[in-house]
Formats: C-alpha cells, structure tokens, sequence
C-alpha cells in the first residue's frame, strides 16, 4: 500500500539583520501603540507592526471662526429675492421654532414651513404679519440673502464691544473659544466663577 505524501513547501529565509549598536538602539524611539496597546521601536513608515495603524498622534480638528450672524444657507440663483431663506434666516437669529412663529402670526406651523421650503409664497399682507413678528422691517424679507447677511453684521459690529471680540475671535483656537463661550453664557446668566 503506497502512501501518498503531501508536497513540503519552501520555507522562505530571511537574512538575520545585524544586531544595533549601542549607539544605534539608543538612537531609537520606543512608542506605545494607542490602539493595541503594543510597545515597539518607530518603524519607518510610523506604523503599528501588530495593528498597523499609525502610531502619530491625531492632529486636532481645527474649528472654524465664530461667525456672529450665521451664514445663509443658500444664495438666490438670479440675485433676486428670497422670501423663504429670508424668513428661515431671521427665525434662527430670532432663536425662534416653526410654531413659535406661527403662534405669532396666528396661521398653522405648516404655513411657515411651505414658505420657508419655497412652496408658499406669502401675499403682502401676510409679508407685514411675517415682518412684525420677525421684528423687522418688511424690506428686510425682500432682500437677498447676502445684502441681508452684510446688514445684520454691520448693524452687530456697530456695538464697540462686539467689534473688539470679532477682531479677537479669529485668532482663538477651539478650546479657547470653548471656554470664552462659556464664560460669556455664565455672566449672561447671572452666574459668576469664583477662583481660588
């Protein structure tokens, strides 16, 4: 009975590399991988050899500056105006919902929401309604969106304290911007932080 053997394949050998120097190894930098924990010499290509992830650290996320009127969404393809960004637009700097604004006007939620998406378009008199309880003037809805934008800034960088802190609030990094934020919402709120 002959038996039938399996084929041995070839096992590959790699050179042995020659052994560091003292000044060689010392030379070296020992990191830890963050993500298996593993402890090794950087490799050439900052790798992990278990994981191969990197073993760099993640650069952090850079925030962009604070905008003290937000940007308008969209921006009218002929230069004409929009009512609908224009009322979507003020309700978010009046920090007001849908039905905040309806309950102002006395129409139905879904009547703000047909004319902030462009299905509704309101006549002039619900433009006056839409006007007042948006405290603005009714030629601030029939503006484009970017005159607009440009007026609300120049009208908050007309206040001397807001202007200094625009000037300042581009060179902030995120965490500094984080703690000014905070630190405003306290004093606006009547809280005060007592240092030791």
């Amino acid at each position: 009975m002959a038996t039938m053997m399996a084929p041995v394949s070839a096992v590959e050998v790699q050179p042995q590399a020659e052994p560091f120097t003292e000044h060689e190894a010392s030379q070296r930098e020992v990191l830890r991988c963050d993500h298996c924990k593993l402890v090794q010499f950087r490799t050439t290509a900052d790798t992990c050899r278990r994981c191969k992830k990197s073993l760099l650290p993640e650069l952090p996320k850079v925030q962009p500056a604070i905008a003290l009127v937000p940007e308008p969404a969209t921006k009218s393809a002929d230069g004409g105006p929009q009512v609908a960004s224009a009322v979507r637009d003020l309700r978010h700097v009046r920090n007001l919902s849908q039905r905040q604004l309806a309950a102002r006007m006395g129409v139905p939620r879904t009547y703000i929401s047909k004319i902030e998406n462009g299905k509704a378009m309101p006549t002039l008199s619900s433009l006056d309604r839409l006007a007042r309880a948006l405290q603005v003037d009714i030629s601030a809805l029939l503006r484009d969106a970017p005159t607009r934008h440009q007026d609300e800034t120049a009208v908050l960088l007309a206040d001397p304290f807001l202007a200094e802190i625009a000037k300042y609030s581009a060179h902030l990094n995120a965490t500094q911007k984080s703690i000014f934020l905070n630190h405003v919402r306290e004093i606006a709120q009547g809280r005060t932080r007592r240092t030791a």
